[in-house]
């Protein structure tokens, strides 16, 4: 299968969107990537999905949301293994140039934030290339 599918309950419908609150279940135990998806934890989640066919969906509709496993994989890197990478590489330069634990650990961090704000102003962007799918 090379799709992640949640069920779930419509919550909210506008013009353009449709939030969707989904539950863990089990499927997400077969998911190589299930610790650290944010949608395999133990939970109820709302995922907002952008439809040109918004309308037709009503709260309280039952659904399965979709995400191809390529989608997915590229969500898990931009969210954890990049940050983390961004952290260890900061702080080694910074023991390697000879900065002591605090001023590495504090760049480390500064730099993980400095990332998180990057990706905040390319939402639009990701928002457009990493999406979910909607379906009955």
């Amino acid at each position: 299968m090379d799709r992640i599918e949640h069920s779930g309950v419509v919550k909210r419908v506008d013009a353009e969107r449709v939030c969707v609150e989904i539950t863990a279940h089990g499927a997400c135990g077969s998911c190589k990537a299930r610790e650290a998806c944010g949608l395999g934890q133990t939970g109820q989640k709302i995922v907002e999905i952008r439809t040109p066919a918004a309308a037709t969906y009503r709260p309280g509709d039952r659904v399965t949301v979709a995400i191809t496993r390529r989608t997915g994989a590229v969500a898990v890197l931009l969210a954890y293994v990049v940050p983390f990478v961004v952290l260890i590489g900061v702080v080694a330069v910074c023991y390697l140039l000879g900065a002591g634990d605090g001023a590495a650990v504090l760049a480390g961090l500064g730099s993980v934030v400095l990332y998180y704000g990057i990706l905040w102003l390319l939402r639009r962007k990701i928002d457009n290339a990493i999406h979910f799918t909607i379906s009955e």
